[in-house]
């Protein structure tokens, strides 16, 4: 990909499935990653495999840590270029077997936690009149998904508010553009499905579903995501793009 070695690209959720994946790809692009994850031991593990990354313990939920956060990284390393929220978590219950403690939470790290990125990133920026985002949200959003109410809920809107951002900052060079995983066998979906024999004819179900018949795999995410982060996606903005083996087709 062009433009992306030596820039400092922010990854959330790093620890992850997913993210594991898009740090290698993007320390093979020779970007200089900022790797945040709450799950301090799971970050620590991540770096021991991944030595040129920097490891960024941090909970997304907290404003003023991450506004604090993100000016300690500017200042020791210089400015931010990419940002890719990738963090997200969930439980998977019907709507009505659920809380409001419940939906608070799943709020506050899928909705709120990538907005306080936004918040702190985006005047620099501005300020720079250029950047990169690039937003992980769900083919939940697109089309819902049973078991996942709350969590399709702030993943829809993740999709509109980075088309809100992509129509406000275009004019200050800033490009931003939503990637949605479909099943994708993860930590997250295995959560979703359970251990017993119904998860198992739930997870054989969604591989006939998909017409290239499998899962989608972490690996088969950092790709595009890294494509939208470089200088080949300069003229793509506002864009949402699903990553499903073909379970779900948009024009």
């Amino acid at each position: 990909m062009r433009g992306l070695q030596q820039k400092i690209a922010l990854v959330t959720g790093a620890a992850g499935g997913i993210g594991r994946a898009l740090c290698q790809r993007l320390v093979e692009e020779r970007a200089i990653v900022m790797a945040i994850d709450r799950d301090e031991d799971a970050l620590t593990q991540l770096h021991a495999d991944q030595t040129s990354l920097h490891p960024l313990p941090l909970d997304i939920t907290d404003y003023n840590a991450v506004t604090n956060a993100i000016a300690t990284v500017e200042a020791n390393h210089g400015p931010i270029d990419v940002l890719i929220n990738n963090a997200g978590w969930d439980i998977a219950k019907p709507f009505v077997e659920t809380t409001p403690d419940l939906w608070q939470k799943i709020v506050e790290i899928n909705l709120y936690g990538p907005l306080n990125l936004h918040h702190a990133v985006l005047p620099g920026f501005c300020k720079r009149g250029q950047g990169k985002i690039v937003n992980i949200a769900s083919d939940a959003a697109r089309v819902g998904s049973s078991g996942e109410a709350v969590y399709a809920a702030c993943k829809g809107g993740i999709v509109s508010f980075t088309k809100t951002i992509a129509r406000e900052h275009a004019r200050d060079g800033i490009i931003a553009n939503v990637v949605c995983p479909g099943p994708t066998d993860t930590p997250l979906l295995q959560s979703f499905v359970g251990d017993g024999e119904y998860g198992q004819r739930v997870y054989e179900g969604l591989k006939r579903a998909i017409p290239l018949k499998r899962l989608g795999q972490p690996d088969d995410l950092p790709g595009i995501i890294a494509f939208l982060a470089s200088d080949d996606s300069a003229f793509i903005t506002g864009q949402v793009i699903s990553v499903s083996g073909g379970l779900t087709m948009h024009g």
